[in-house]
């Protein structure tokens, strides 16, 4: 059995799983909001759940939502390893910083326990260079300003659970982001160098033009304003006036609030305007599947996209619930079958 940490920016999911390579089972689930200080959390909240289970538990796994350049298949934590996740963890300040501190906690509470990443990145390892380059100086660009996309672990279950040729994912939640997949491989994404790129979200904006950020520092907004009112204070929150949670703005839509009704007419607009550029990447498109809790959830939604995306020609339309955490657990079982089938194994620490 694996025991699979998801440790967010705002929640805190854990989950135990029988998982094969190409199968998983979800045994037990635990999910609330990150409250205080993480190990404090963990030891009071969690450790008292898991206690049943440890005997059976022969590894663990933790989503990272960055591996930049460096990581980009599922990794055995090492001291090595955790020495260079650490450096790359400025690329996501919100994520990678707890996810580490949830490693360092079970590596006190389990000193033996074999400990895995898995990356949101690396999915998108794939994008060709025409996708993932910036328009950028050279210098630059050597600095690995670049595009990683994100989402990754539940676009590759995604594209796993409804395989074709032309595929487009469509991760919609807190976060939202696109998926271009031919054949199983992830050619084109909406977010970037960091989750802020593409689609309207619950908090963060999404694409906006880099020329009024610049016009916002000249008006005197520090950094971390600019990174607070960005992350934290646009998307459908900042437009609305009222809520991020998509089913409050739902029905306040329908009751006639015009900030409601603003968010959702943006978050529409720009999820069909990428939609058609994820089709033009793939050069047509077979099937789009919807996910996330926005997704997977609002029936209406699917609708509404079916009837506004019409032009799009023959598609077929799908609702497939997220599932990060068993992906995480199927990925590990990948990398070391040993360990999805409940024996002990001496893998070799490969990133």
């Amino acid at each position: 059995m694996l025991l699979v940490l998801n440790v967010g920016s705002s929640s805190l999911k854990a989950a135990v799983l029988q998982a094969t390579a190409t199968s998983s089972t979800e045994l037990w689930r635990a999910e609330t909001e990150r409250q205080g200080a993480l190990q404090d959390q963990l030891s009071a909240w969690l450790a008292p759940q898991l206690e049943r289970w440890w005997p059976q538990i022969k590894a663990a796994g933790h989503r990272l939502v960055h591996g930049g350049a460096l990581f980009i298949i599922p990794t055995r934590i090492t001291a090595a390893a955790l020495e260079q996740l650490h450096s790359v963890s400025a690329l996501a300040p919100l994520h990678n910083p707890p996810a580490l501190e949830a490693v360092r906690w079970l590596q006190q509470l389990r000193p033996t326990l074999p400990q895995w990443a898995c990356f949101d990145t690396a999915f998108h390892a794939s994008l060709p260079p025409e996708a993932s380059t910036y328009a950028l100086p050279a210098s630059w660009r050597q600095l690995g300003c670049r595009r990683y996309g994100f989402h990754g672990l539940n676009h590759q279950h995604v594209a796993e659970a409804a395989p074709c040729h032309r595929l487009i994912s469509a991760h919609l939640g807190a976060g939202c982001s696109l998926a271009a997949v031919r054949d199983g491989r992830s050619i084109d994404t909406t977010m970037g160098f960091t989750p802020l790129e593409g689609l309207v979200m619950a908090s963060r904006s999404g694409s906006v033009d880099p020329g009024l950020l610049l016009h916002l520092q000249r008006l005197g907004l520090s950094v971390d304003e600019l990174e607070q009112g960005l992350n934290r204070q646009s998307g459908l929150l900042g437009l609305s006036g009222l809520s991020s949670d998509w089913r409050d703005l739902r029905s306040a839509a329908a009751e006639g609030h015009s900030g409601a009704q603003l968010a959702l007419g943006v978050f529409l607009h720009r999820l069909q305007r990428e939609i058609g550029a994820m089709a033009a990447s793939l050069g047509g498109v077979d099937q789009i599947a919807l996910s996330g809790g926005i997704g997977a959830n609002d029936t209406s939604l699917l609708e509404e996209l079916r009837i506004a995306m019409a032009w799009l020609g023959p598609v077929e339309w799908k609702r497939i619930a997220a599932d990060e955490e068993g992906m995480i657990a199927r990925l590990i079982s990948r990398a070391d079958p040993a360990f999805g089938a409940g024996g002990d194994s001496a893998a070799d620490d490969r990133h």
